[in-house]
Formats: C-alpha cells, sequence, structure tokens
C-alpha cells in the first residue's frame, strides 16, 4: 500500500486526491471511489464537512480507507470541536493506523442549516498543528506512529516585497506540508512558489497545489463562484464551453496543470479534485504522464 507519508520523501511528485464524502456516503461507496484511486494516488483525502455540509466522520471514513487497501489523509476543522473532542478524534485516527492529518480553521455551515451550529475554536489551528506534531512526546501515546502533519493555505498573486511569514508561522508550529486552494493558473504558481522558494520554506515544508478536474463549463463556474479562493481563469471556463465533450476537455486541463506543475521549483505534488466523476481523475493523472513518475531521494 501506499503511504503517503513516505511518497514525500522519496517521490519527486506526489499525489493525493480526494473522495466525495456525502450525507449518503456509506461503506460500499468509500470501497467504490477507493478502488478508484488506490493505484494512481499516494494518498486519499478525508474533508471534514467540506463546505460545511454535512457526512460521515473522517475518521470513520479513515478506517474504511484503510481496510480497503489505501493510506488516508484525515481533516479536522477547529470550528465544531472543542479541545477534548479534537484530540480525541487525532487518537482514533492514529490508532485505526493513518499517519497523515490535515489541521484546518473549518468552514462555515451554510445559509439555510438548521438549527444552526455554534462555532467553536476552542483550539485555533495553529495550536493544533502543534498538539499533533508533538503527541508521541506523550509516553501514553508512543505506541501511535509519528502523524505527518499539514494544514491549508492560500495561493494568490503575491506582491515583489511580499514574504512567506504565515507559512513561516505554519513551519515553526509544526506542519510538514501545505495544501493550496484550487488553483487553475500555473503561472501564478509560478510566480508564488518563487517567493516560497526564496525564502527557503521548501527544505522546512511540502507545498501541494491543488488542481480541479471539471466535468463541464458549469462546473468550473462553480468552483469559481463557490469560494473566492478558487482561482479558475476564464479561458479554462470558455475551453469547457466550446468542447464538443466537455468531460475529455476536463481531463485535458487538468493534465495540463499537472505536466506544468511537476515543473515548478519547490511543488512538491498536486492534490486532485473531481467535480463529478471520479475516474476523471486517474485519467488526468495518465494523459499527464505521471501515473509511474520516477523517484528521487530527499
Amino acid at each position: 500500500m501506499k503511504i503517503f507519508r513516505d511518497s514525500a520523501r522519496r517521490k519527486d511528485f506526489v499525489l493525493s486526491a480526494e473522495l466525495f464524502l456525502r450525507p449518503e456516503t456509506n461503506a460500499e461507496s468509500i470501497a467504490a471511489q477507493v478502488s478508484l484511486l488506490r493505484e494512481h494516488v499516494d494518498g486519499i483525502l478525508l474533508t471534514d464537512n467540506q463546505g460545511g455540509r454535512l457526512h460521515l466522520s473522517p475518521v470513520a471514513a479513515a478506517g474504511l480507507v484503510i481496510a480497503n487497501g489505501a493510506d488516508p489523509i484525515v481533516q479536522l476543522g477547529c470550528r465544531n470541536r472543542n479541545r477534548v473532542a479534537l484530540l480525541a478524534e487525532l487518537l482514533g485516527a492514529a490508532a485505526l493506523g493513518a499517519s497523515s492529518v490535515m489541521l484546518t480553521r473549518g468552514q462555515r455551515v451554510p445559509e439555510g442549516f438548521s438549527p444552526r451550529p455554534k462555532a467553536v475554536f476552542d483550539v485555533k489551528p495553529a495550536e493544533l498543528i502543534a498538539i499533533a506534531a508533538r503527541l508521541k512526546d506523550e509516553d501514553s501515546v508512543r505506541h501511535l506512529p509519528n502523524l505527518y502533519v499539514g494544514t491549508d493555505f492560500t495561493l494568490h498573486r503575491p506582491r515583489k516585497d511580499w514574504e512567506p511569514a504565515k507559512i513561516e508561522r505554519k513551519a515553526e508550529a509544526g506542519a510538514q506540508f501545505l495544501v493550496s486552494n484550487i488553483c487553475m493558473n500555473p503561472r501564478l504558481v509560478r510566480n508564488y512558489m518563487a517567493h516560497i522558494v526564496s525564502a527557503g520554506m521548501p527544505r522546512r515544508i511540502n507545498v501541494y497545489v491543488s488542481v480541479a478536474v471539471p466535468g463541464s463549463a458549469d462546473d468550473a463556474r462553480f468552483l469559481r463562484d463557490s469560494r473566492p479562493n478558487n482561482l479558475v481563469p476564464d479561458e479554462l471556463i470558455a475551453r469547457l464551453e466550446q468542447a464538443a465533450d466537455p468531460e475529455q476537455e476536463g481531463i485535458r486541463i487538468g493534465a495540463e496543470i499537472l505536466r506544468e506543475l511537476s515543473t515548478i521549483p519547490g511543488v512538491r505534488g498536486a492534490h486532485l479534485v473531481a467535480t463529478r466523476n471520479l475516474a476523471a481523475i486517474p485519467a488526468a493523472i495518465a494523459a499527464a504522464g505521471l501515473s509511474e513518475r520516477p523517484t528521487g531521494g530527499m
């Protein structure tokens, strides 16, 4: 079984993807999704109520992913859990055999959710990162695996004098990897990563860029409009609108972006998100020529 943490040490370009987790998702659905992805990616991200929408626990999903022969990346958000609950989730994930976690602020529940839950924020993301990074220092849990600890970050168009102070703080807290917002603009990524490389950050923290494989122009528009940080250029939406087969065009777009990202200094890999058909992820990986990429030492 591929292990995301180990791939980060031995591969030149690491790939992860996320499952569709929905209210109706069950064990059979997870098994079917894992079977599509496990030979093509190094880790599978299990989101924590992505977009604020309710679904089964990412820790429970992690157990199902492991049982089906893949390595989970368990996302936990600070918004809806207090300190005790977050610690319990970390210990539970590690006890199941999950070795990678992605710790975030968490997303707000959409309007119309009733009754509205109260945001907790007992622990801030930086503190939770520090807790997870030092979990093994506790004598009582030394039998658990060392956690590969990550968090999110926002790719943007930086000013010339911009310095990655927030990323520096995340690394100091103990974060070992970062996963970006969806960015379908490799030129912007290259510009941003030049600042990251100049600051020496890739020696301390691995950077993964999120890429969508859209199934239609409407899917791409939704990605662009649903989250202000998602970066989907208008020209890509136009390509999907004009395509005779939008799903295949989305795979070609995903493959083009993956190939470009693999050449950008400081980018250690990509995280793939499908909008409707999970099989589009392995198709884009294959089209990019990244299915069996040669490995290198770190």
